[in-house]
């Protein structure tokens, strides 16, 4: 099963990690950036040149030390068809390269709909007598506002294809309390409505380290909450956004793994692409020693309170 793929991945690089492949033309470096307008002139098609060199000398420089990277969708979304191409570079280079890719694609809406997007990031569709993929990943994140119904039509691909996906629950953004944390008439939260049926999806299909391919995202600049929904979904996997440039540190996501130093993934996206802005030399030099860097301080912080996965 994927999930174990991935829990697999973080035991064997030592690194509970995913890398957020959030490219900003501005801040690509200057030399990539002047050769693609050079070649392609003041058009998308440079941007996404750009975008992809970038994107693969991030890839090779950390494809050895973290288990996964995720591409957010709107990065490449607003230079067109042209960023929409580089996005789909980004997901097969990063799984040329035995990494797991997580669709940060945040979609969800009406079933049929629904369906199309678990098609499209997750599935197949068929022409004729031949499958395609469109946008192929491995997860993909879901918003579910729209309730159950929406969420089961990514079902089948997560059966039938081996996929995954992960529920917003708790997001890290500072006004994410405005609907999430909302009373409802059982006095429970927005948030824990959403965790319960995260935890019934849990309960359905789960895999050899006892998660299941249904996990959450849960972000590190709530401690509280994010230890509790841990309590909550003890099956979820927990995909947690706010190291770094949010943030949130190693304190702050310890409570998302298990007793087991386990359960839980890590996003840093600014961080970690752009370090060279913060520490200078090579684009490429800069991420890997900020992908160590953070990998020292997770597992270091786990060691101290036991939580010891490797």
């Amino acid at each position: 099963m994927i999930i174990d793929q991935l829990i697999e991945a973080i035991i064997q690089k030592k690194s509970p990690i995913v890398v957020g492949l959030d490219p900003r033309f501005n801040q690509i470096p200057q030399a990539i950036k002047e050769k693609c307008l050079a070649e392609y002139g003041e058009t998308l098609e440079a941007v996404a040149a750009a975008i992809k060199i970038f994107n693969r000398g991030i890839i090779d420089a950390v494809a050895d030390e973290v288990p996964a990277v995720k591409p957010q969708v709107a990065f490449y979304e607003q230079y067109g068809l042209p960023g929409m191409a580089a996005y789909l570079d980004a997901c097969q280079y990063a799984a040329s390269k035995g990494l797991v890719v997580i669709a940060d694609v945040k979609r969800g809406d009406i079933g049929s709909t629904s369906k199309a997007y678990a098609k499209a990031h997750l599935g197949q569709v068929q022409v004729g007598n031949k499958n395609y993929q469109g946008f192929p990943a491995d997860f993909a994140t879901i918003n579910p506002y729209l309730g159950d119904d929406c969420m089961k039509e990514f079902e089948a691909e997560i059966v039938q294809e081996d996929k995954g996906i992960f529920i917003l629950v708790k997001t890290s953004n500072p006004t994410s309390g405005q609907l999430q944390d909302l009373v409802m008439a059982d006095g429970k939260h927005l948030y824990e409505k959403t965790a319960e049926i995260v935890a019934g999806w849990n309960d359905k299909i789960c895999g050899k380290f006892g998660y299941s391919p249904v996990g959450a995202v849960v972000g590190a600049t709530y401690p509280e909450e994010l230890s509790a929904l841990r309590a909550q979904m003890p099956k979820a996997m927990l995909l947690v956004p706010g190291y770094g440039a949010q943030g949130g540190g190693a304190k702050d996501v310890i409570n998302a793994f298990d007793t087991k130093g386990l359960g839980a993934i890590v996003n840093n996206s600014r961080g970690i692409i752009f370090a060279y802005e913060k520490i200078g030399g090579d684009y490429q030099e800069a991420a890997r020693k900020a992908v160590i860097a953070m990998k020292q301080d997770i597992n270091d912080t786990l060691s101290s309170v036991g939580k010891q996965y490797w």
